[in-house]
């Protein structure tokens, strides 16, 4: 799961910066999902040492999901985006691929914690 943390977490910079660049580097705001892929990204590295695995992958799946829970509205804001009437059509597509990533990486760490668990119990008792 870290490895899969920092891929992700490049994706969520990736997307803040060229948010920010396409759009006219205006707005800093458009700069918050590489906000939030660096603090994904830091978390990646620390899961990398067994002792802080558990921890610190919890702690960056509720980054995904207070990601997800800022950005979802902005589906429903597609639509008008698409047509043109959207008052920052740049914000509702970036903050959209934001909560689309979000569902992914919450979705492959929820597995991963299922895959997980199971091999846990699949070890005899120690």
């Amino acid at each position: 799961m870290p490895r899969i943390t920092v891929i992700f977490s490049l994706i969520y910079i990736a997307l803040g910066v060229g948010g920010f660049f396409l759009t006219g580097a205006v707005h800093k705001t458009a700069l918050i999902p590489a906000i939030i892929g660096v603090v994904l990204l830091v978390l990646g590295l620390l899961g990398g040492k067994e002792n802080l695995r558990m921890h610190v992958m919890h702690a960056a799946l509720l980054i995904g999901l207070l990601a997800l829970l800022g950005t979802a509205r902005s589906i429903v804001q597609l639509p008008a985006a698409f047509d043109g009437t959207a008052a920052r059509p740049g914000a509702v597509f970036a903050q959209a691929a934001t909560a689309v990533l979000s569902v992914v990486y919450l979705g492959v760490g929820v597995r991963s914690f299922i895959a997980a668990r199971r091999a846990r119990s699949a070890l005899p008792p120690a």
